[in-house]
């Protein structure tokens, strides 16, 4: 016999409706909609299905929800708590959204790439590279840890924390901070060159984009170059990707 009894697990709502959790959303999707998020989501994602409807508000969604400190889809509840609803629209359910996502392919996550890209060039209205010095893009991964077993991709990578193998690019200035130019989330046990190729060119591309005209010095942490690329007769690198 016990003599008290605890909950096994609890949880809290924001459930007033008069008060807004996370005001701090609204300059952040008035910008998105400035640089064009909506329309480009709209005009690059082809999901199929009703779950690919309306693509561009489904985006700014789980953009917001980031934003706002979501990093599940049951996180994505938090646009619906209290007043949200009286200053947003399209406050959709985390089952709405993470239907959305499952419905995903590979060329799917290529086009959300395209409006990335094409996102940054929006932003850069005002120069996210100032000064007119050498662009250094920087290439390196690193192992997000997951928790759960159901969790896709999931592996023990080279760090031995089971997780997933993100590759990240970034640009930078000796004026500015750095600025993600290219992402891509990878299995756990990834090699770390999987895929960088097209990420690092696809990175340069966005660089050329938002700071034309400047040249670029590329620093890569990883084996981008294999035996194949390298001319021996010659004793010099063929031209093309360089690694540090």
């Amino acid at each position: 016999m016990q003599l008290s009894h605890s909950r096994a697990a609890t949880s809290a709502v924001f459930d007033e409706p008069n008060l807004v959790s996370t005001a701090g959303l609204v300059p952040v999707l008035r910008l998105a909609r400035s640089v064009g998020l909506y329309r480009l989501a709209d005009a690059h994602l082809s999901v199929p299905t009703d779950k690919g409807a309306n693509a561009g508000g489904k985006v700014a969604a789980l953009v917001a929800g980031m934003v706002a400190g979501a990093d599940s889809i049951e996180d994505m509840r938090l646009l619906r708590h209290g007043g949200m609803g009286r200053i947003f629209t399209g406050c959709y359910a985390p089952s709405t959204l993470g239907s959305f996502l499952r419905a995903f392919s590979f060329g799917h996550v290529r086009q959300l790439d395209a409006v990335a890209a094409r996102l940054r060039v929006g932003l850069a209205r005002a120069p996210l590279l100032p000064g007119q010095d050498t662009v250094l893009v920087d290439v390196d991964d690193t192992v997000v840890e997951v928790h759960g077993y159901a969790k896709q991709g999931a592996g023990f990578g080279y760090s031995k924390v089971r997780g997933l193998n993100a590759l990240l690019a970034t640009a930078s200035t000796a004026d500015s901070a750095p600025l993600v130019v290219g992402q891509r989330l990878r299995k756990g046990a990834a090699a770390s060159a999987r895929g960088a190729r097209r990420l690092v060119a696809d990175a340069l591309a966005t660089v050329a984009r938002v700071a034309p005209g400047r040249s670029v010095l590329l620093r890569a942490r990883l084996g981008l170059l294999r035996p194949r690329h390298f001319d021996h007769r010659s004793e010099r690198r063929r031209p093309g990707l360089s690694h540090g």
